[in-house]
């Protein structure tokens, strides 16, 4: 069957259920308008199913797709109660709903990935090859900090002026807020924010990592960064691919207006947000309370981040397969 004929013999169907679910939101108990009982529910939500299923296998359009497996998310929370426990609905998100999220868009993932580390690889070799180009991406006044930080005379590695862990772990909170938020935000600008920040960070990481690599401070550096480069790291590039998410929403809406294109890949994308933003809160608690410590040794160091980089991939390629649809 087409994809149009499709929808033109389905798309009643799902126009009933979001009607019943729209007015069922401002009145529990009413039925919505629709021209069925409430109790054929489960027979309906079996057959939203059926051509959620179909859509798929017969590749149709990622609109029809999305809307589909939209409405039967919502449709299933309200006939399996997941309404009620706010704190188990967040349990399972991060047990399995935030991986099988981020498998799902992983195109919008992989570009994030690329324009981020390619430029932060590309720099990073560059500025060890040529210490000079490092002025041309960082201010003086921050290179100049190199050695205070990541010298052997440091105490605590990283420290930037503050006087205690407290106020690094704030100064991190709030740098990794900023940087996530930008790469969301601007995929409004249809999504040229969101590709200018990616590869702006990228650059500005790898030239600091590749200049003070080069100007000897590699162990105090790699030993810092390693325990939790891998929260920050994988959070910074996923709310890019959730500003991607909502840049392509705009560029390509397909059959759809630009707004509702908007409102369907914003599920996507602010379900990549919350997992982000809990990746990067971890990641700045373990870079203001572990990372900085000089009395623990580098290897151990080496082992966490190893550690951290693989229990990350794991989840997000493991992680609720056996509730995936």
């Amino acid at each position: 069957m087409k994809q149009q004929l499709f929808e033109d013999r389905y798309a009643p169907e799902w126009d009933a259920l979001e009607r019943w679910l729209g007015e069922r939101g401002k009145a529990k108990g009413d039925k919505g308008g629709a021209a069925w009982h409430p109790s054929e529910l489960p027979q309906r939500y079996r057959r939203l199913c059926q051509h959620l299923a179909l859509a798929r296998d017969r590749r149709y359009g990622t609109h029809v797709v999305e809307r589909l497996h939209r409405l039967a998310s919502e449709i299933h929370q309200v006939l399996y109660g997941a309404r009620g426990d706010q704190r188990s609905r967040w349990l399972r998100y991060f047990y399995g709903g935030f991986a099988r999220i981020v498998r799902t868009e992983w195109r919008v993932v992989l570009a994030a990935t690329l324009l981020f580390f390619v430029p932060f690889a590309g720099m990073l070799v560059l500025a060890q090859a040529v210490p000079e180009a490092a002025y041309y991406v960082l201010p003086p006044e921050q290179i100049g900090q190199f050695d205070e930080m990541y010298g052997k005379s440091a105490e605590r590695l990283g420290r930037r002026g503050a006087d205690t862990d407290f106020q690094m772990f704030g100064f991190y909170i709030f740098n990794n807020v900023r940087i996530a938020f930008q790469m969301f935000a601007g995929g409004l600008a249809l999504g040229l924010g969101t590709l200018f920040y990616l590869l702006f960070n990228g650059v500005v990481l790898g030239t600091a990592a590749g200049y003070v690599t080069g100007a000897g401070y590699g162990e105090s550096f790699y030993s810092f960064v390693a325990g939790h480069s891998a929260l920050e790291l994988t959070g910074l590039v996923l709310a890019g691919a959730a500003g991607l998410k909502l840049g392509v929403a705009l560029v390509a809406p397909g059959r759809l207006t630009r707004k509702q294109a908007l409102v369907a890949s914003g599920r996507a994308a602010a379900g990549i947000m919350y997992g982000a933003a809990a990746m990067l809160l971890a990641a700045a608690f373990v870079e203001a309370f572990w990372s900085p410590r000089t009395t623990v040794a580098p290897l151990v160091k080496y082992g966490v981040g190893i550690a951290a980089w693989l229990l990350v991939l794991a989840y997000f390629t493991f992680a609720g397969r056996s509730r995936a649809a």
